[in-house]
């Protein structure tokens, strides 16, 4: 499917696998287009990453410049959108956040230590940080710890199998809440309805824009991959594989706005 680049007002694009390796701060190169892309699109980022993450991989990699005035065109949406940032008088502010009550919070604890007993999960004898992680809008399973390096965590789960099996368990167990697969060993639970189309809808309303001005870059927009609501909302998507697949569709979008 061809995109008319022209049609697009704001750009959306995940963060982990996509804008930057998973865990990992993103690029000057990525950094110099996205404040080029500025200059002719509005762009957001959405992840089930928490805001503490988006300061570590995002924007501790943006290179602002003089160009200041272009950062109110950026939007930030951690933890697959059930918090909102932007840049209102020199700095990050939130906008909203839709917290997890501490009940709702103890149940899906709860339910994944059934689920991965049930499966025969094992924590790994070293974990790189919390194996679930409360993030207050939304709590995350990382199946070697959240700050485990790339090249062990591309290995833990390659073929998604692993969370899979994970997630069709606490589907029987918390049928009520949004359960997602993301990231590179991460699933990544909120309340039911809560996911990136839900952000998508929410962005579109904000700002005035309609799913058809929109286009959306991410690496899990496979099936029960937590980039997929989006496609199914109906809007435009592009797949990438990584940081230097988006590279190349954000020059493509630049040369066709010049």
């Amino acid at each position: 499917m061809k995109i008319d680049y022209n049609t697009k007002k704001i750009i959306v694009a995940d963060l982990d696998g996509t804008l930057a390796p998973s865990r990992s701060r993103m690029d000057s190169d990525m950094s110099e287009l996205i404040m080029k892309l500025l200059d002719y699109k509005q762009f957001a980022v959405i992840s089930g990453g928490a805001y503490s993450q988006f300061k570590k991989e995002f924007i501790s990699g943006l290179k602002i410049g003089k160009k200041h005035k272009n950062i109110k065109k950026l939007y930030l949406m951690p933890t697959c959108a059930t918090s909102f940032y932007r840049f209102k008088s020199g700095k990050w502010k939130k906008i909203y956040e839709e917290r997890l009550q501490p009940p709702e919070r103890r149940r899906i604890f709860s339910a994944f230590k059934t689920a991965l007993k049930k499966i025969g999960y094992s924590e790994p004898l070293k974990k790189y940080g919390k194996i679930l992680d409360d993030r207050g809008t939304q709590v995350t399973f990382s199946g070697m710890g959240q700050r485990a390096p790339l090249k062990l965590k591309s290995k833990w789960d390659p073929d998604l199998k692993k969370r899979k099996r994970i997630k069709r368990e606490l589907e029987l167990l918390i049928p009520e809440f949004e359960i997602r697969i993301g990231g590179t060993t991460s699933i990544d639970i909120t309340r039911k309805g809560i996911d990136k189309a839900y952000g998508i809808r929410r962005l579109g309303k904000c700002l005035k824009f309609s799913l058809k001005e929109m286009l959306f870059i991410g690496d899990a927009l496979f099936k029960d991959g937590n980039d997929y609501p989006v496609k199914r909302a109906g809007v435009d998507c592009i797949a990438v594989s990584g940081p230097q697949d988006t590279k190349k569709v954000l020059r493509k979008i630049i040369n066709s706005s010049i």
